[in-house]
């Protein structure tokens, strides 16, 4: 037997133990799925119909990961208004909207002189929800 086949051979060896040697490693972990909360300023509870209400909202991380990406859907299920972020065009219900920044405020204004309740969902896209609920009494 020559050198060739002996060095063939140990190649072939050295190989095989370096890929079963890597596979009983611990792999590494990289945690990208980061719950969060929400902290909301308090709102007013009375409302008069035409009356806007700025809604101050910001999410809470423990990890600042710049690819998170954060949603925004509502639905109004007791009298009738329009939430907006700034001045953008107003939301339509149970569309689902990306937010641009963390920390944002929302405004909910009233078409309607009756108690009024809508559900804010904030979610991101690792499947955390999280649900705000708001009532505003009528004030008139």
């Amino acid at each position: 037997m020559g050198l060739l086949p002996i060095f063939v051979l140990l190649t072939i060896l050295t190989t095989s133990f370096s890929l079963i040697s890597c596979n009983e490693r611990d792999e590494i972990e990289i945690q990208q799925n980061f719950p969060f909360e929400i902290n909301v300023m308090p709102v007013p509870k009375e409302i008069s119909d035409g009356d806007t209400v700025e809604i101050r909202i910001s999410i809470e991380s423990t990890v600042n990961y710049k690819e998170k990406k954060y949603y925004l859907r509502y639905f109004q299920f007791d009298g009738q208004g329009t939430l907006r972020y700034y001045d953008n065009a107003p939301y339509l219900p149970n569309d689902l909207y990306q937010l641009p920044e963390k920390q944002f405020r929302l405004y909910y204004t009233s078409e309607s002189s009756v108690t009024q309740s809508f559900d804010v969902w904030i979610s991101d896209d690792f499947g955390n929800e999280k649900n705000l609920k708001f009532q505003f009494n009528n004030k008139d």
